[in-house]
């Protein structure tokens, strides 16, 4: 009786298809819990086309984007994330790494270089990015700390700079200062020689102090606008106060920039009130403008200049191993978090 021969893979054979995998999360539905959303598995790693990156991530970070993207809310946004699941599996939004390899047409990345930046799938090993959507790693800072900053600090930057055209001199309130994209607004509006007074809780108020806030407000014990005094700017960071709360802090002409917002509102969420400013702004003397970040390589140069003088510097909370990127986004959601939270991934 003949015996059947069962051909095994080779070393190689095994090496070659570990090195075309990667760990990765996966999100297969949307979900606020992500203990049971997110998962880590083994995938392809992505292919770039033309104009695109390939990044060995060593380290990504977790904002508030990720919860949004995560859990769908506010429903709103699935007209372009998806109605029923989500379009990207992996909520991952920034990173820090070493270029893989670049598509056609990229002359300003070459493999080996060190870039950060944002991206769709940062929670994985190796991730396709836009080649307009990075820039070169500052030098004096790790990877980690990189991967802390795209999406927070380039937010806090346009913020301030674009939409609330902060000046030298000015008083700026930024309310939901030690949070990610706060820790990096008070250091910024510092470097652009404004008078900074920060919003937080009791037991953050010692790093927003580290951080060059001129002055501290303790929400928990004190109303930012119950006293006398009044702001040129104020940066609005996922608060959730009334307009006309925020107005009565402003000069008459002063600005109120809203970043974010967290509602109950399952629709629009705290993006309801920018509507309401943008619509409001026009029939006051206070500016209110409706804001959004766009992401760039451009910025993120100018992060990097302010970095490397000395200006401004990442507050990383916590770090997290990919395996446990779950644990790391609920970190971040309920509120715990001094400044960012990062997942290491290779080293």
């Amino acid at each position: 009786m003949a015996t059947a021969t069962i051909d095994r893979p080779t070393e190689a054979a095994v090496a070659a298809v570990r090195d075309e995998t990667m760990s990765a999360i996966l999100q297969d539905e949307y979900g606020d819990a992500p203990e049971h959303v997110l998962r880590l598995a083994a995938i392809d790693r992505p292919t770039i086309g033309d104009g695109e990156v390939l990044v060995r991530v060593h380290a990504a970070s977790v904002d508030r984007g990720t919860w949004h993207l995560m859990t769908g809310l506010p429903s709103a946004m699935r007209i372009a994330t998806g109605l029923r699941r989500p379009k990207a599996s992996n909520p991952g939004r920034c990173l820090a790494g070493t270029v893989e390899s670049v598509g056609k047409d990229v002359t300003e990345f070459k493999p080996g270089d060190d870039v950060y930046g944002t991206c769709t799938g940062s929670f994985a090993e190796y991730a396709r990015a836009k080649a307009g959507r990075l820039a070169t790693k500052p030098a004096n800072l790790s990877f980690e700390q990189a991967a802390a900053m795209p999406v927070s600090a380039v937010t806090a930057l346009q913020a301030l700079r674009d939409a609330a055209q902060v000046k030298p001199g000015q008083s700026v309130l930024i309310i939901g200062a030690s949070g990610g994209v706060g820790t990096f607004a008070v250091q910024i509006a510092k470097a652009f020689g404004a008078e900074v007074t920060a919003v937080c809780s009791t037991g953050k108020m010692e790093l927003v102090r580290f951080l060059g806030a001129d002055y501290v407000v303790d929400y928990t014990r004190e109303d930012f606008a119950g006293g006398p005094r009044r702001y040129d700017t104020i940066l609005d960071i996922g608060g959730n106060s009334r307009l006309s709360h925020l107005r009565r802090a402003l000069t008459t002409r002063g600005r109120l920039v809203i970043v974010g917002g967290e509602t109950d509102g399952r629709f629009l969420g705290g993006f309801s009130r920018q509507l309401r400013a943008q619509l409001l702004s026009p029939l006051v003397s206070q500016k209110m403008s409706l804001f959004g970040a766009r992401e760039n390589g451009k910025d993120l140069t100018v992060l990097r200049e302010l970095v490397e003088s000395g200006k401004i510097a990442p507050a990383v909370d916590r770090t997290y191993p990919l395996s446990e990127t779950a644990a790391a986004v609920r970190y971040m959601h309920d509120g715990h978090a001094r400044g960012k939270v990062v997942i290491t991934i290779s080293p």
